[in-house]
């Protein structure tokens, strides 16, 4: 089954539910290896590592798309990512659709913001106009190629225009032919809540950004309230930051690890997460197939 259709029958089936997000393919794997059924490709973590700079718009289309590409072979789950505003005009909008399908993406979500963006959660943020957008989603739907890639609508207008006005920016993105709709930073549950009423039985994506605008509320009173996709874009990343952080300091301190062991992951399972142990049986596989071939040639 391609996985965009799978995407769409784990949406069908009222999930996937928590999405975290990977920076990198290792991650990804992880994410796969936990058991869940979709991965996220965040914009903002991407910048954070690739670049070590914020969420401002400094990653490019290439170097996105290329960061998909990867994480999207290094795991077997359906994989959605960001692209921020599409990266330019029309034109562009379209360049990136074809490039993130290409790139093996199941889907993404790109939203209203002027470019450069700004991280969702940032201040200062400012939205183009309603019609621009509904030109980007225009030229997102014309040029996907496989008719099960997702196309998600990101309205970032909740920040700077107002709930209402947000919400009726979702409504006409929603009409416009988006599959889902993305209503960032919701100030508070009742707002949560009244998004989920007025897109009841659309797919809709909450972000839950850790001490941030929106609150954070469990994945099962998400998915009462009518969201189906619930990001956890750089979870992962905070996760192990804070980890690497404490253990570098234990290094630098005592000049060793050797304290630090139990909460390491093992040399074994760093190999069987990337496929060690698969690469090697290949390698004999082959050398064996060659030599057989030869000796029969003979």
């Amino acid at each position: 089954m391609k996985r965009t259709t799978e995407l769409r029958r784990i949406l069908a089936g009222g999930g996937p539910g928590a999405v975290p997000g990977a920076t990198d393919c290792f991650t990804a794997r992880l994410i796969e290896e936990a058991g869940f059924p979709v991965v996220y490709v965040t914009g903002g973590g991407t910048a954070n590592t690739y670049l070590g700079g914020p969420d401002i718009g400094l990653v490019t289309l290439n170097e996105l798309a290329s960061q998909v590409e990867r994480i999207a072979e290094a795991v077997s789950v359906p994989v959605i990512a960001d692209c921020d505003t599409g990266f330019g005009g029309v034109a562009n909008v379209k360049r990136t659709i074809r490039a993130y399908e290409r790139a093996g993406a199941a889907g993404l979500h790109i939203e209203d913001q002027v470019f450069p963006k700004r991280c969702g959660h940032f201040e200062g943020k400012a939205v183009v106009p309603a019609l621009d957008m509904c030109y980007r989603l225009q030229a997102a739907l014309d040029a996907r190629t496989d008719p099960d890639f997702l196309i998600i609508a990101r309205t970032d207008a909740r920040a700077v225009e107002g709930f209402d006005a947000a919400l009726e920016r979702a409504h006409l993105y929603r009409e416009m032919g988006a599959d889902a709709i993305f209503f960032e930073q919701p100030q508070s549950v009742e707002e949560l809540r009244r998004v989920g009423q007025a897109f009841a039985g659309e797919v809709l994506v909450a972000n839950m950004v850790e001490r941030s605008k929106t609150p954070l509320l469990p994945t099962a009173d998400l998915a009462e309230m009518g969201f189906r996709i619930i990001l956890y874009a750089n979870a992962a990343l905070y996760l192990g930051a804070y980890a690497i952080r404490e253990g570098l300091s234990v290094l630098r301190s005592k000049g060793t690890t050797q304290s630090l062991l139990d909460r390491m992951m093992t040399f074994g399972e760093r190999q069987k997460l990337i496929g060690l142990d698969q690469a090697d049986a290949y390698e004999r596989n082959l050398v064996e197939r060659v030599v057989q071939r030869r000796h029969a040639s003979k």
